[in-house]
């Protein structure tokens, strides 16, 4: 949406006073905007509010670490893969607390969509922004999401007259420090099975994934004895009728999921592609496998449904489940309870793939050890594979409709076909008709009752929100500052605690201590809903 249709790229104070858009959101991914040029990242609530109302936010002067870009990607190579090998390659340069600007020759001829995906995973490789300059391209995807001929001009204006306009070339800039990538050496990757920094060669992840099953818990393993991995299986029945096994490096969800790629037609188009030459020749998805597609804007579904490749995807089970965060933020929702019940009793280690941005353990699915970031068409090949045991760079996906075994090599979308349909399926005005009168598009949002009045509400009786208790017996005289006396840590932890280890986002378990309370307070327990709606963003 910040990109699609709030970003103005300029503001005005309406006296013909130019100065540059700026955002700070309460979501970390808000980054996906410095793909457009403009300065913005993720903040909590406080900072969030304190900017609503008007106070500035204070930062030290970060260092900027420029990252040249030369080359283009290779055919099969996607913006995804692209974006995993920039997060495991800055993850090395520590670039936590410092800003990321891209330039030079490779990053001139990145689709702005393309950018946009990298910028978005700043969080993953650890810098505040990851920053494209605004050039052409940017003026280009303004004029394409259907922003007015004037907006655009002046935006253009603008940024020349500041000597702003342009992405830099090496030596144009002195950067605190630089790194190089040639885009040809990018090659189709995955990442996981618990961090996203932790990028794997597509080829490799078969033994990857053999490594980490009896790699010590303390060294990003799963701690299992290398026997099991073959040797441990179980056959349940689902409700339709058919009878499953399910084995570690079973993947039983695979997601279309995530602000990170859903936002990218070039990667949404592959997977829709690729879903229709694989039905085209007889592949169906293991039943045992949870699919789903939730796009990060209603325009992806407008050109899906155009280009004729949703009904696709829907026969292979991604079918629509809504818009925004899902699976990536740990709403995949239950598996089927013999599979849950199969995945505890046997302790086995099974894997989820999405097209999502995180995928720290226990995130997705709280029984779902392994994870794997992957683009959109990869999530539908490996449903197809139904497995991360299979390597699907030279092993068959199933047999066609004569029998023949089908690679993924027989089903992959070229850059030639993308690009036709990406020609045919974005226009302006379908982002204008979808974002008119974008206020009174959601009604359930709008039946939601609200209170006026200059102070929020407070409901005691409410699970999700309840007064802090910071301003009882508030005084407005400043205390005495005393000294802090035989302090001593709360907790020692070790490397990779991630927020989602302090403040988990996914479902609550009933017989967790925030199950125990909901219950205690009759909250059903499908009412139960997840620490993230619950915690707030």
């Amino acid at each position: 949406m910040n990109l699609e249709y709030l970003a103005q790229g300029i503001l005005t104070s309406g006296q013909q006073v130019y100065y540059p858009d700026t955002l700070v959101g309460t979501d970390s991914h808000t980054t996906m905007i410095n793909g457009l040029g403009i300065v913005g990242w993720g903040v909590g609530g406080i900072e969030a509010e304190a900017g609503m109302l008007g106070q500035p936010i204070y930062f030290l002067t970060p260092d900027v670490v420029g990252v040249y870009l030369t080359g283009k990607l290779n055919q099969g190579v996607t913006a995804t893969d692209l974006a995993l090998t920039i997060t495991q390659l800055l993850r090395s340069h520590k670039v936590v607390g410092k800003f990321v600007e891209f330039f030079g020759p490779g990053a001139t001829a990145l689709p702005l969509t393309d950018r946009a995906t990298i910028a978005n995973m700043a969080p993953e490789y650890g810098a505040t922004m990851g920053f494209f300059p605004i050039d052409n391209e940017s003026v280009n995807y303004l004029r394409a999401t259907g922003r007015s001929e004037k907006a655009c001009a002046d935006y253009e204006s603008y940024y020349r007259a500041q000597g702003m306009f342009g992405i830099p070339d090496r030596g144009h800039i002195d950067y605190s420090s630089e790194l190089h990538l040639d885009l040809a050496s990018v090659v189709p990757s995955v990442a996981g099975p618990k961090r996203p920094q932790d990028r794997i060669q597509l080829p490799d992840l078969v033994t990857s994934f053999k490594e980490a099953f009896s790699r010590p818990k303390t060294d990003n393993g799963f701690g299992k004895a290398a026997n099991e991995l073959d040797a441990i299986r179980s056959t349940v029945t689902l409700k339709q009728g058919q009878s499953v096994t399910v084995e570690n490096g079973s993947v039983l969800i695979a997601a279309i999921t995530s602000c990170t790629n859903t936002s990218n037609p070039s990667v949404m188009l592959a997977a829709g592609l690729l879903a229709k030459k694989a039905v085209e020749k007889g592949l169906s998805v293991n039943p045992a496998v949870k699919a789903s597609l939730a796009p990060g804007s209603r325009v992806v579904s407008a050109y899906l449904e155009k280009t004729g490749l949703q009904p696709y995807l829907d026969q292979l089970g991604f079918n629509l489940v809504g818009y925004g965060c899902t699976t990536c933020i740990g709403n995949s929702g239950p598996l089927a309870e013999p599979i849950e019940k199969a995945i505890l009793e046997k302790d086995l280690v099974t894997a989820s793939v999405l097209s999502g941005n995180r995928n720290f353990e226990a995130r997705v699915h709280q029984n779902i050890r392994a994870n794997y970031l992957m683009s959109p068409p990869l999530v539908v090949a490996f449903a197809l594979a139904g497995s991360v045991k299979a390597d699907i760079s030279c092993e068959s996906l199933g047999n066609d409709k004569q029998g023949n075994p089908v690679f993924l090599k027989d089903i992959w979308p070229t850059l030639e076909e993308i690009q036709n349909l990406l020609q045919m399926a974005l226009k302006p005005e379908v982002f204008q008709q979808l974002y008119k009168d974008f206020a009174t598009q959601n009604p359930k949002w709008n039946e939601i009752p609200t209170t006026a009045g200059n102070t929020y509400s407070w409901d005691s009786t409410s699970t999700y929100i309840q007064e802090p208790p910071f301003f009882e017996d508030f005084s407005l005289t400043p205390g005495e500052i005393h000294p802090i006396l035989s302090a001593r840590p709360l907790g020692i932890f070790g490397d990779s605690v991630t927020t989602d280890h302090i403040s988990p986002a996914g479902a609550i378990k009933a017989d967790s201590p925030a199950g125990r309370y909901l219950k205690d307070h009759h909250v059903e327990f499908r009412d139960f809903n997840s620490y993230g709606s619950r915690r707030g963003k």
